[in-house]
């Protein structure tokens, strides 16, 4: 007896409707039952399927254990009023459903309700200025193109910084950023990371951004106390004061004997009466119609709670201010009621958090349409609130400092130096154009190659250079680029070609070279006697 868990995303009430009818349906045990001396098969009892459905929700993720029995109940007469079941004579259509003994059975076929088709809203893209954007009621038509000539004294303009001499600079502003430049960045960019955390293509099937109010934003994010409530410009939407002081007696008990108030038994019962009857007769729910399916697809995130947090401070920012500043003192109200341990019972068959959940969901969380879930819905909603509101009525403060720098890079001007791109009107940008794989390949393998090829033959062509200076840059080019030199002299002996060898001059022969080598003197015998 599990229950799919329904991630974010559109119709996810509808989802939920459908995955808990086919596992009611699938998995409710039906047996022979009498009544009034007759005999029926595969049928059930009201009560039966009240505990077996109640406890379905309770363990289900989708619901979790916050549900009552008496929620299961009003789902149950839903199932009838939708002929999901059907009592044993085969009527239904009225929510007459009670936790008795009456029998029911399930009807031979139940179609599931059919995901609701909702118009797509286009919304209108502002267009925020450029640094180079035209004054309004120019042309670029007619502006006249000066060719670009790169002689010395540009390239130095250009180059200058390089070398360390910062020529004179002068300040470019873009156009002023309006009021709705601004506006539409905050509500551009606070809706690109809702649809970011919700992993979803588009937010048109969750809600219309068209009725996102970019001042409601600005507002939740800078009009506030130093304990984060927003504070309102218009005191007519405020509280009543009788209702505030109520709320504050609640949060703050027992501390409120400093009041000059009558003390009685069940005093506390009528205060919290009094702030229940005023929240329970509000035109539209605090989260508001619109923002319904919104809310109820951040419930899919519920398993992460921190992207479940994050989501919902999002969405809160999109509510009025008067609603969201009602919405924190409820929450910050309902959450000290249920911590507080010398608080009396508020009612004799609830206890304190079931009360306060059972008791104010509908006002948070509500369809302007009959949604057949939305009270498990919406319940499931302020359980999560009341253990999470200190961080989820916060203001996220990375989206904060996200748009803030962006709306300072926007505003912040640019710094151009003459002959930077400032005196000159570039020509039009050239583009690409397909070619042929035969064509790539051959640029691929020779493109390169061909300047090299001519730098070598100016090297070999420089009369300048002597020999040995001619050898030694060649050298080096064939160090370099070995195919380039392989390509020019496949052989030594072309290379050779290139230095001949001068004949080398023949010794010259000298006349006593011919002659005898000199012997020593010989001293020979004398003649003397």
């Amino acid at each position: 007896m599990e229950h799919r868990i329904v991630g974010p995303g559109p119709y996810r009430a509808t989802k939920l409707w459908n995955e808990t009818v086919e596992l009611f349906r699938a998995r409710m045990p039906l047996r022979k039952h009498r009544c009034r001396f007759k005999t029926y098969e595969h049928c059930f009892a009201a009560a039966e399927a009240v505990d077996w459905l109640h406890e379905l929700l309770r363990n289900s993720q989708n619901f979790g254990p916050e549900v009552t029995r008496k929620q299961t109940v009003q789902l149950l007469k839903k199932f009838l009023k939708n002929h999901v079941i059907e009592d044993i004579k085969g009527k239904w259509g009225q929510e007459d459903f009670e936790d008795n003994r009456h029998l029911y059975r399930f009807p031979p076929s139940s179609p599931l309700k059919p995901y609701p088709k909702k118009p797509l809203y286009q919304r209108d893209v502002i267009k925020f200025p450029e640094w180079n954007d035209p004054p309004p009621g120019t042309s670029q038509e007619n502006i006249p193109v000066r060719p670009i000539v790169m002689n010395s004294e540009m390239w130095f303009k250009r180059h200058s910084i390089a070398i360390g001499e910062v020529p004179a600079c002068r300040l470019v502003h873009r156009r002023q950023l309006t009021e709705a430049n601004v506006e539409e960045i905050w509500r551009s960019t606070t809706l690109s990371h809702l649809q970011k955390i919700l992993g979803l293509d588009s937010l048109e099937e969750v809600l219309n951004v068209k009725l996102v109010n970019s001042k409601y934003i600005i507002h939740n994010v800078y009009s506030v106390s130093k304990q984060g409530v927003v504070i309102l410009d218009d005191k007519s939407k405020e509280l009543p004061h009788w209702v505030l002081s109520a709320m504050k007696c609640l949060a703050n008990w027992p501390n409120c004997s400093d009041w000059k108030q009558p003390m009685y038994l069940g005093f506390e019962k009528d205060v919290f009466k009094t702030i229940a009857d005023y929240y329970g007769h509000l035109k539209e729910p605090l989260l508001t119609f619109h923002l319904f399916d919104a809310f109820v697809s951040v419930l899919g995130l519920l398993q992460k709670e921190k992207m479940a947090i994050e989501a919902f401070q999002i969405c809160c920012l999109l509510l009025p201010p008067e609603n969201r500043r009602k919405l924190q003192l409820l929450m910050r109200m309902m959450a000290r009621i249920c911590l507080n341990k010398e608080m009396p019972p508020l009612c004799d068959g609830f206890g304190t958090r079931t009360l306060m959940v059972q008791t104010f969901s509908r006002c948070i969380l509500c369809s302007k349409d009959e949604v057949d879930l939305d009270e498990l819905l919406a319940a499931r909603l302020v359980t999560f609130l009341m253990d999470n509101y200190q961080e989820i009525l916060k203001v996220p403060l990375a989206l904060q400092t996200s748009i803030e720098e962006r709306v300072a890079h926007l505003r912040r001007v640019q710094i151009k130096y003459p002959g930077a791109d400032m005196d000159i009107t570039l020509s039009a940008p050239s583009f690409c154009r397909q070619i042929s794989p035969e064509e790539f390949e051959y640029q691929r393998a020779y493109g390169s190659q061909e300047p090299l090829t001519a730098l070598l033959e100016e090297v070999i062509a420089d009369a300048k250079l002597s020999n040995k200076e001619k050898k030694k840059k060649l050298k080096q080019f064939q160090k370099s680029y070995p195919e380039v030199y392989q390509e020019r002299f496949p052989t030594p002996e072309s290379e050779a070609l290139l230095f001949p060898e001068k004949p080398k001059p023949k010794p010259q022969l000298f006349m006593w070279a011919l002659r005898k080598p000199f012997q020593p003197f010989q001293r020979t015998r004398s003649f003397r006697m």
